[in-house]
């Protein structure tokens, strides 16, 4: 049977009867029996990647490239006058993820099926996922995202659990969502969702009852944690998560033929970030409950458990206060308890406590003391967790520290999203870059005059379709023979978009003085913030402003043009990121841990300007100094000061006459004439007289690098040798290699 008579068969009409919307049905339809004849339970050890994010985007097209029926649906829709991307756009985007985090957890699942490894991830069925961002009165507001359909990727199981809480016991159901390698087996995410959930309870925006567990439980992903309810709220959650999976895998693997004294030979749990960290004192209960001892127990979860690192930033290593544990998982506490009296006779150091002086439970603590092995997402963040912020853990174990290097599902950067790219790369070098990213090393020796012509002509294709894009969804128009500088990202004050918009502030006043660019530039920003997050909120206020101003000055807009996008998520991802001529990687050095847009960018033939921080550090290493454009103080000059508390922001403001007066036009009248003087006010009171991740430390020299990276660009032949370098020096971030790495060095599979 055809794909045509398959297609018939899902929808009963032939594909020029159908709508769109049919279409989509018959396809997912066929995607998912296809992904099932690639299932397998091969393999006796199995990894278990949970995590609280998974930010997974649009399905329908990464799993028909990875089954091998990308460009035969696109040529048989085509033949019947249908186009694949209108279908796409059927398919609503899962909001499982904030950013980074999400993003990589998602690779990690489709790389570990590329690559043949018995691995599932294990998460949360989120009904509302993050939420929507709005624009209204140039604030961002934020409405639920509702993505679950009644034809959906999901799958219904049989599998639930009763999950008990302090007085109250709900209980879950699983859904499957089907995880395809790239010409490989099929792997699952498996999503606990709450069989009592109640999404009528989300009335205004996403505001809702946090104290309903039973009904709220799965409805948004980190709901607001700005109160005790709210926090409380995260603990439910996340116990909810480990204790169904806990069983879960202790059901699977005793299936198998698990004897639970043996649980290391049959399971491997990574632990992404410490949202999970509660599965270690859950399954060690889980263990004494099915007659194991306690020191056993903990032994076979200290060999069965790894951590992952992602973070530096306090507020980010998770603290739970004791009382909070008492009231919501009473059956925890007394593990925890005997957990931590093992750490403070084995040691003696309250820096190692899990339990601290306050009652707080480090959860970072737990992990690391209880699991064999802890890793860190890029070189410099690792060395810094074994230098400086972990440094005691690491002169006690430093057997179990190691690196692995993030990387990205390039198939879907490239293949996906930049159809021209990987036609033009496939006509040099051949397929095999599509399994083996490092062949895209081969690429570097076409620096003929041709094929650089051909990649900005390419470059230049991807920047009207996002010009048009953007002017269908957002009504704003952009000039697509200008720079395209791009910053996307979550919204934290550590990843500096406010430097970005101090800059904007200075590159207006020097236009209005006459000092026109030779090349004009769109500014282009996208990312959602934490709704309790004050600070970041007065940055997206402060962008929207800057957006309205400039782009409805004459005098200033056929220059320089701002574009705030709305809602920014993983399809907006895929439209921006190849069409990128800057990308924008301006973190406080010390502060990302690795980064992964850096990479999706560098992939796609942009330029980065960015600080020696995250994985930063290593595209420099591969790119070389003519290849990016590097600023700003090193991270140890960063901790220095940080040790020391000798930054003085406000000593920054008094003696450089352009940092005061970017600083001062925020809270002048025509920026207060248009957006909300209280939000700009504070913002502008923060930066001058704390700015804690140090915008104006780096300020200058990062306005110094970006006038530098404009001139270069107006060199085009030149400006093309640094996209085709960056292209071919990318393969080696590919998320293949770096759960080949994992799987080598930690799971074993």
């Amino acid at each position: 049977m055809n794909l045509e008579e398959r297609i018939f068969e899902k929808s009963g009409k032939k594909i020029d009867r159908c709508s769109n919307e049919e279409l989509y049905s018959a396809l997912l339809k066929l995607v998912q029996e296809e992904a099932a004849k690639r299932q397998s339970r091969e393999g006796k050890k199995k990894v278990y990647y949970i995590s609280a994010e998974f930010l997974i985007g649009k399905l329908l097209s990464n799993n028909l490239i990875n089954l091998g029926m990308y460009e035969e649906v696109r040529r048989v829709l085509a033949e019947n006058g249908r186009d694949l991307c209108e279908i796409e756009e059927m398919e609503p985007e899962p909001s499982l993820g904030n950013g980074g985090l999400g993003r990589l957890a998602a690779c990690f699942l489709d790389s570990m099926a590329t690559l043949g490894l018995n691995g599932d991830g294990i998460g949360l069925n989120y009904h509302f996922g993050l939420f929507k961002q709005t624009f209204e009165d140039r604030l961002q507001t934020e409405i639920p995202n509702p993505w679950i359909e009644e034809m959906s990727w999901l799958t219904r199981t049989e599998v639930s659990y009763p999950v008990t809480f302090g007085g109250l016991t709900v209980h879950s159901r699983l859904y499957d969502i089907a995880v395809t390698g790239y010409g490989s087996r099929t792997n699952k995410l498996h999503l606990f969702d709450l069989e009592t959930i109640d999404e009528g309870m989300v009335k205004d925006g996403i505001s809702f009852d946090k104290e309903e567990i039973s009904k709220n439980l799965t409805l948004f992903l980190y709901p607001d944690d700005s109160d005790e309810a709210g926090r409380k709220l995260r603990i439910y959650q996340q116990y909810f998560m480990v204790s169904n999976a806990a069983r879960y895998i202790l059901d699977e693997c005793t299936g198998k033929g698990c004897i639970l004294h043996d649980l290391p030979d049959y399971a491997v749990i990574q632990i992404n970030d410490t949202h999970p960290s509660m599965i270690i004192p859950e399954l060690i209960r889980l263990l004494i409950l099915r007659g194991i001892s306690f020191d056993e127990a903990v032994e076979i979860v200290k060999n069965t458990c790894a951590y992952t690192n992602h973070t530096i930033l306090a507020e980010a290593l998770e603290k739970w206060p004791m009382e909070y544990l008492e009231e919501a998982v009473s059956q925890l506490v007394p593990v925890i308890e005997k957990l931590d009296e093992r750490v403070r006779k084995a040691y003696g150091d309250a820096d190692l406590d899990i339990i601290d002086e306050k009652s707080l439970v480090h959860m970072a603590h737990m992990d690391i003391h209880y699991g064999f092995s802890v890793n860190g997402v890029a070189y410099l963040h690792t060395e810094i967790l074994k230098k400086s912020e972990l440094k005691k853990f690491y002169g006690i174990y430093p057997e179990k520290f190691g690196n692995k290097t993030n990387g990205i599902t390039f198939r879907r950067w490239l293949l996906h999203c930049n159809h021209p790219l990987s036609e033009l790369i496939r006509s040099k070098i051949g397929d095999g870059f599509k399994t083996d990213a490092m062949e895209l090393e081969k690429l570097a020796a076409f620096d003929d005059e041709a094929t650089l012509k051909a990649i900005l002509n390419i470059k230049a294709q991807n920047k009207i379709a996002l010009k048009d894009y953007l002017m269908s969804t957002q009504g704003i128009e952009i000039n697509e023979n200008s720079i395209y500088d791009i910053q996307v990202k979550r919204l934290h004050e550590y990843k500096r978009q406010q430097m970005n918009a101090l800059y904007l502030i200075h590159k207006y006043l020097e236009i209005k003085k006459g000092h026109v660019p030779s090349t004009p530039v769109t500014v282009i920003f996208g990312a959602k913030a934490a709704p309790a997050y004050v600070i970041a909120k007065d940055i997206i206020h402060l962008i929207l402003c800057l957006q309205d101003l400039i782009n409805h000055d004459p005098q200033v807009s056929p220059y320089l043009r701002v574009v705030m996008v709305e809602n920014y998520n993983v399809s907006k991802a895929e439209k921006l990121i190849p069409a990128c001529d800057i990308s924008q990687q301006i973190s406080l050095a010390s502060k990302e841990a690795s980064g992964t847009g850096n990479m999706k960018f560098m992939l796609n033939g942009a330029v980065t300007l960015g600080t020696m921080d995250g994985a930063n550090v290593e595209i420099a290493e591969l790119v070389g100094p003519d290849n990016i454009y590097i600023f700003g103080e090193s991270s140890e000059t960063v901790m220095g000061h940080y040790a020391k508390a000798d930054y003085v922001s406000r000593d920054y403001y008094e003696k450089d006459e352009d940092i005061r007066e970017a600083l001062d036009f925020m809270v002048g009248a025509e920026m207060t004439a248009i957006g909300h003087r209280e939000s700009l006010k504070r913002l502008y009171d923060e930066i001058r007289n704390k700015d804690w991740f140090m915008t104006l430390l780096d300020y200058k020299a990062y306005a110094a690098a970006r006038e530098r990276i404009y001139k270069d660009y107006e060199n085009r032949m030149g400006w093309a040798k640094k996209m085709l370098v960056n292209i071919s020096r990318a393969g080696y971030f590919s998320s293949d290699r770096t759960v080949f790495e994992y799987n080598r060095d930690i799971w074993k599979v």
